[in-house]
């Protein structure tokens, strides 16, 4: 077989096998909106429905009028967002220190980092709620906001600190040389650079906050306090049998914030990255 059909059938085969791994991470999702448009009594059933033939709107019209879902997306809004915010400006700050200066404790600060990340987050729910009723900020969004932050931002950092080394330091000499101070250099010639890195990982921030349901359980125990994890596991719980077209569809209306806050930053991404490309 010579080179060409070679890179012919190498070409196929990688097409096929992306093809197999979109559907097998698509197929998930359609189900789930699938079940949620289907009565509990086809989804009860031994035969099997790939589509939404017996569709019906029910199911989300009894999720949406549930008493707490409205402060459950308010809740889950207002930690997510704070989370996001702050940690992205202090993982900028700290991915810019630990890449361009050198300091003492330098190699420390990035080793901390990366054994912050192997311990296990129920291995701290104890120390966390203990520090959290010490300070009065159970059943609070400002405590929950402040656990997610110190979750999160290690390995923000870390991520942000490969995309600051990536961009290089000659680019903000050049400009210091044309007469930029410092700080001017990097807000003019490397900021916009680090924009696709900002996202990608404000993109990680924001599910891990939006998703994230131990910590969300043990530390807000007050019915009006419930972020939409624990919302939808109470919702669960008070429908007493498991009705699970009721429970995709209360799954769905949670992923619907998520998929919106996506494609608006892929389209931010994507200019970011061309940006970047044309600025270089």
């Amino acid at each position: 077989m010579t080179a060409r059909p070679r890179r012919v059938v190498s070409r196929v085969f990688l097409n096929v096998a992306a093809l197999v791994v979109i559907a097998s991470s698509l197929f998930p999702v359609y189900w789930m909106v699938n079940t949620s448009l289907l009565p509990a009594s086809a989804v009860r059933s031994t035969t099997p429905h790939w589509w939404p033939d017996e569709f019906t709107l029910s199911n989300y019209q009894e999720a949406l009028t549930d008493d707490s879902l409205l402060n459950a997306l308010f809740n889950s809004v207002a930690v997510t967002g704070i989370t996001l915010v702050v940690t992205l400006v202090f993982a900028f700050l700290g991915a810019v220190a630990v890449s361009r200066f050198r300091f003492r404790s330098r190699t420390s600060f990035i080793v901390a980092i990366l054994v912050i990340q192997m311990i296990p987050a129920e291995a701290m729910i104890v120390s966390v709620f203990r520090v959290l009723d010490g300070w009065y900020l159970l059943n609070t969004i400002i405590g929950l906001s402040f656990v997610y932050i110190a979750t999160v931002l290690p390995f923000t950092i870390w991520t942000l600190r490969g995309f600051v080394n990536g961009v290089p330091a000659d680019l903000e000499e050049a400009a210091m040389i044309d007469g930029c101070s410092r700080a001017g250099a990097f807000w003019r010639i490397t900021f916009p650079l680090l924009a696709p890195g900002l996202i990608a990982t404000g993109v990680f921030a924001f599910i891990q906050a939006w998703n994230e349901f131990v910590f969300a359980l043990v530390i807000m125990t007050r019915p009006e306090s419930l972020t939409l994890p624990i919302w939808l596991r109470a919702f669960v719980q008070a429908t007493k049998a498991t009705d699970w077209a009721l429970v995709m569809a209360a799954s769905t209306i949670m992923a619907v914030p998520v998929i919106v806050f996506f494609l608006f930053v892929q389209h931010r991404m994507t200019s970011g990255l061309v940006a970047g490309a044309v600025k270089g």
